[in-house]
């Protein structure tokens, strides 16, 4: 069940969604499979730690974060894949791996590869918090909400 926590943001930004379940999955095909849905409308958010500060990144289902490439473009001096144990502290709300893209509800930046956009076409959907849950909603409302950096990762 989608946590309170995200339902009362989404509420109170007035923004419409739909909860898409799916059994549980925890790879971004396995996710895409169980929920039918098209992997390239499937994004997924990897932490990272830029420079020892954990942030996030979204990209499309079936691409792999370049690290390299947003180190550069963010002028940062290291860039390096979080660990769990390094986050999921900082997520109670959610199950390890599973933290949608609201990166401001955790005061997290939030980089966006440019590609999501393009996959996306009208809708986007992400992990709601859980592994067999998805949250789906307009891409137009996401940006709108969550005002990721956006970046040429590709």
């Amino acid at each position: 069940m989608l946590n309170k926590k995200i339902k009362a943001y989404l509420k109170e930004n007035n923004v419409d969604y739909d909860v898409v379940k799916h059994s549980p999955a925890y790879t971004a095909a396995e996710i895409a499979s169980a929920a039918h849905i098209r992997g390239k409308e499937l994004a997924k958010t990897v932490m990272v730690k830029v420079d020892g500060k954990l942030a996030m990144v979204i990209e499309p289902a079936n691409i792999k974060v370049d690290l390299g490439a947003l180190q550069e473009l963010i002028g940062a001096k290291n860039v390096t894949l979080a660990r769990e144990s390094e986050f999921e502290q900082n997520f109670p709300e959610c199950e390890t791996g599973a933290q949608p893209p609201f990166g401001q509800l955790w005061d997290v930046d939030v980089y966006e590869d440019e590609r999501v956009k393009l996959s996306a076409e009208d809708d986007i959907a992400f992990n709601a918090g859980n592994h067999s849950e998805l949250i789906k909603m307009k891409y137009k409302d996401f940006e709108q909400l969550v005002k990721p950096k956006h970046l040429h990762l590709g």
